[in-house]
């Protein structure tokens, strides 16, 4: 098994939230891993563990108001469009 193999999500995703898959493709497309995401998240005064950011990403967590802010600030975009809501 090389290191360069993406590790795949073994659990099926939920439907706890609706930003979990953005999160992702805006994290992966930015090469930013997810350790990097969690020290973003704690700069901005977000305190979760790595668990917590997988069950986010994977929508078996609920995404909490200033956890989506968050997110929409790191990576540059708006709330309205981490949340699908405009192109």
């Amino acid at each position: 098994m090389g290191c360069d193999r993406m590790r795949r999500r073994k659990l099926e995703t939920g439907n706890k939230n609706i930003v979990g898959e953005r999160i992702v493709t805006l994290r992966k497309s930015r090469g930013i891993r997810q350790k990097d995401l969690l020290v973003q998240l704690q700069i901005r005064g977000v305190d979760v563990s790595y668990s917590v950011l997988s069950k986010i990403e994977g929508q078996t967590r609920a995404v909490y108001d200033y956890e989506i802010l968050a997110f929409a600030d790191i990576f540059g975009i708006t709330a309205d469009e981490l949340l699908g809501r405009s192109d």
